[in-house]
């Protein structure tokens, strides 16, 4: 599904582009027969893709601010990942075609890495692990702590293909470029999964709203985090007094913040990590990063906000935060009962903020039926409409929401999966 284009996300393709027209001004070859000439080109162009890709895999709040937030940052580095693939795939082909017109024995030496040394064997080594790790990336049934454990091979791809860079004997501007590999690299590792630029927290307080949610309090243990409400932070679960967490940073909406600091996590049994966490303890260290994602201070003015299952966690944030600036029509689908743990707290707040109009459904387990749910064009004119859940309901609402005249511009939402 294709998120509506922001402006500042457009920022993510431009840097590709300029990192990609640099790296070929500065390495456009001369007095070479025009194969040789493409092959050479292409190389530097898959190499400028890579280069603004492992850029967007970088992890700060900071960074994803100026760049549109952290889902059209991933799109982007996945995009690019397979452009510089395919360019990459492209560089030694054409050396092969411009050997051609000399003799097929040289062609065919071009493309045997056994017949050449280390410069073009790491070439080839560091072109079949991008190979495996792009259809690792993109295979959809694979498990999610599978694909963490194979995506290193991307990362083995972008050091071996670094070492090909130096082993080719580049020297002046162009040896800048496989530093910048290594250094973009070694930051993703070290500051987000490892989490050195992570904020230390413990779990003060575990709240057990149904038998699959629980609400987690975290404390923080040094400088808070700015949180808005509608945000995300990135947050691993560490060992506690009587609780082993799995380590992994996955990413949570807040539900609350207090004065002093403290964060509240809305967490649904979702996989193998967030069911382990419904037994979360107090004293559990915490790593957060974040904030991230900007999602309902996009569109002031009246709002229809829409949120399947733990996708009210954002809403349930702003409405904890303070009364409606404005009149919001909120529709909450769940399948069950036991599966909306808001929903009395909802109720209420709806009872005590005349401008929520508030509109609760279970949609057991069928497929709701948002063209009866969604209000009808006349009623959407005008209005933001902000949606939060799983991933089919949100393509079907935004093709219902396109189908009633809403501009792309006021359809706001934020896609959490970023394998």
């Amino acid at each position: 599904m294709r998120s509506p284009v922001r402006p500042s996300s457009l920022w993510n393709p431009l840097i590709g582009v300029a990192v990609v027209g640099t790296l070929v001004f500065w390495a456009f070859p001369s007095d070479v027969p025009p194969l040789r000439a493409g092959g050479i080109v292409s190389g530097w162009v898959g190499c400028g893709l890579l280069l603004t890709s492992l850029l967007l895999m970088v992890r700060e709040p900071w960074l994803a601010r100026w760049l549109g937030g952290l889902e059209p940052m991933y799109r982007w580095h996945h995009r690019l990942g397979v452009w510089a693939y395919l360019a990459l795939l492209v560089h030694p082909l054409a050396l092969a075609a411009s050997a051609w017109g000399e003799s097929p024995a040289l062609a065919w030496a071009t493309l045997a890495p056994w017949q050449q040394g280390w410069p073009v064997w790491s070439g080839w080594v560091s072109l079949l692990c991008l190979m495996a790790g792009l259809l690792i990336a993109l295979w959809p049934r694979l498990s999610y702590a599978a694909w963490r454990k194979l995506h290193h091979l991307l990362s083995l791809s972008v050091v071996v293909g670094a070492a090909h860079l130096v082993l080719l004997g580049l020297d002046g501007v162009l040896l800048a470029v496989p530093a910048l590999v290594l250094a973009l690299l070694l930051w993703r590792v070290f500051r987000a999964d490892q989490g050195l630029g992570a904020q230390p927290y413990v779990v003060q307080g575990v709240e057990h709203l149904s038998p699959a949610t629980v609400e987690v309090t975290l404390q923080p243990l040094a400088r808070p985090l700015g949180a808005q409400p509608g945000q995300f932070v990135l947050a691993a679960f560490l060992a506690g007094p009587r609780f082993q967490g799995c380590g992994e940073y996955h990413p949570f909406t807040i539900s609350a913040m207090g004065a002093d600091g403290r964060m509240v996590l809305g967490i649904k049994a979702l996989g193998d990590c967030t069911q382990q966490l419904q037994q979360a303890q107090p004293g559990t260290e915490a790593r957060v990063q974040g904030p991230f994602g900007r999602f309902l201070a996009e569109g002031a003015g009246p709002s229809l906000w829409l949120a399947g299952g733990i996708g009210i966690t954002p809403f349930v944030a702003a409405l904890r935060n303070g009364p409606l600036a404005h009149p919001v029509h909120l529709i909450y689908l769940h399948r069950d009962h036991a599966g909306a743990p808001y929903a009395a707290e909802l109720a209420a707040l709806a009872t005590a903020q005349p401008l929520l109009r508030l509109q609760v459904v279970d949609t057991g387990d069928t497929a709701p039926d948002l063209g009866q749910l969604l209000p009808d064009a006349g009623e959407l004119r005008g209005r933001h409409c902000h949606l939060c859940g799983p991933p089919g309901l949100l393509e079907a609402a935004v093709q219902r929401l396109r189908e009633r005249g809403v501009a792309a511009s006021h359809i706001h939402f934020e896609c959490f999966d970023f394998r």
